[in-house]
């Protein structure tokens, strides 16, 4: 008796630490679409596992909690595979293809459960519509990996690539941990997801603290290769989640944000973009202070300045005058970009 108590905690434990996780990260987002994606993925998967062990310990359960699971384990193929698409996609949004696919999936969705619901189509939902998800999840799992495999020169030595990379290997896992169920326990697929989910906090938590191995980079030069590629990574998020906005960035945080120590982080910007990281998001904040005074003639110089992460009027200033060649009053008034001294690329 007191190993199914230990079983069921385990089992469990997982499904309601996930749906934790899921509500802290889409919390935490603020607009970033694969930090959504990743917490919808995760979400589905803690309310699939959760169903697994509600079903495996009362197996009367009520049917609309197995069509809710199956539900949402129909959700995780196309999830993972949105995560990995957002992570590859210059702009914010969804592609016009890519919101015809969620608008049908979620039409599909709608179709079965209400049209078909488990109460009164058991046999249904049993013999073909749960294979049908198994499979089609599957089937999301081999695009997600083709096209983490196609991407992986811009993928590699990235935050991004890493995450990824550890988000498939883990569904693959949890994928086949189900599909082997029949040969080992059906308790066997909420069990791997707390070990994967669980794992994956106590990675997140040494790298935070500092404790996880780092290489000592500021010994020797980082390869130009090597630079390349992480200068290309860091200009990508900075582009596309605009962290240069916020006032309060650190070096510490935008290392973790990168997945780098920040002595390497420190070092690739001195010495492979001479520059140090205080005049790297000043020369940004000033590009995006001149956009927002093309853009927005009349805006008082204070909103643009604060707009555009600077923490003082004469901060802003100083970096315009010293990046921008001119005074913010003195190009506004030009009306061009005549005494630029900064290309942002």
């Amino acid at each position: 008796m007191l190993s199914q108590h230990f079983l069921f905690f385990f089992a469990m434990l997982g499904a309601f630490s996930g749906v934790g996780a899921a509500s802290f990260l889409w919390w935490q987002a603020k607009g970033k679409p694969t930090q959504r994606w990743l917490s919808l993925l995760i979400l589905a998967v803690g309310v699939r596992t959760g169903k697994s062990v509600a079903f495996y310990f009362w197996s009367d359960i009520p049917r609309v909690v197995l069509q809710v699971g199956l539900t949402a384990c129909f959700m995780i193929g196309p999830c993972l595979f949105f995560l990995v698409r957002s992570s590859q996609s210059d702009s914010p949004g969804l592609g016009r293809a890519d919101r015809w696919h969620i608008a049908g999936l979620l039409l599909l969705i709608v179709a079965v459960n209400v049209f078909l619901p488990y109460t009164g189509n058991a046999e249904l939902w049993r013999h073909v519509i749960t294979p049908g998800i198994n499979y089609a999840w599957l089937g999301y799992l081999l695009l997600a990996t083709i096209q983490v495999y196609l991407h992986r020169t811009r993928l590699a030595g990235t935050a991004s690539g890493r995450l990824m990379l550890g988000a498939l290997v883990s569904i693959w896992l949890i994928w086949a941990a189900y599909y082997t169920a029949g040969y080992t326990s059906y308790i066997v697929g909420a069990l791997s997801f707390t070990f994967i989910l669980a794992s994956s906090v106590l990675v997140y938590l040494r790298l935070r603290s500092g404790q996880a191995p780092i290489e000592p980079y500021q010994d020797r030069r980082i390869p130009e290769s090597e630079a390349t590629v992480q200068l290309q990574a860091l200009a990508e998020l900075m582009a596309q989640e605009r962290l240069h906005l916020d006032p309060g960035l650190t070096l510490p945080r935008l290392a973790r944000r990168l997945g780098m120590p920040q002595t390497r982080l420190s070092q690739l910007l001195n010495d492979n973009n001479q520059t140090s990281f205080k005049q790297y998001l000043t020369q940004l904040r000033v590009v995006e202070a001149k956009r927002l005074l093309r853009q927005s003639p009349t805006k008082p110089l204070e909103a643009v300045a604060e707009e555009a992460g600077f923490q003082s009027m004469s901060t802003f200033h100083s970096a315009f005058k010293k990046w921008g060649g001119v005074t913010p009053a003195a190009f506004r008034a030009a009306g061009n970009d005549s005494g630029n001294r900064f290309q942002h690329s």
